[in-house]
């Protein structure tokens, strides 16, 4: 399928998790040794659930709304085919 010109780059990189990932990363290595895995997970879910709440977690890294265009055009193409078949 091809994906509309402003997508491309979108696609070839991987940047937000990556970005969460260093921030987790980070924040795991300034506090050293974890008593347990427990622990360990309670940092990284309240990392998590904080992106999420902030404004940083609610920006779009796709706008999917020109992905829906490209499906209604094509299945609009799809069903003229068929028509035109059928009446042939």
């Amino acid at each position: 399928m091809a994906f509309p010109r402003e997508h491309w780059r979108s696609l070839r990189t991987n940047n937000p998790l990556e970005r969460l990932n260093r921030e987790v990363r980070r924040r795991t290595r300034m506090v050293g040794a974890f008593p347990d895995g427990q622990s360990a997970l309670m940092l990284v879910a309240a990392r998590l659930r904080h992106v999420a709440g902030t404004k940083w977690g609610l920006r779009r890294y796709m706008d999917m709304g020109r992905l829906r265009e490209m499906d209604q055009v094509l299945a609009e193409r799809t069903t003229e085919t068929a028509e035109t078949t059928a009446a042939a």
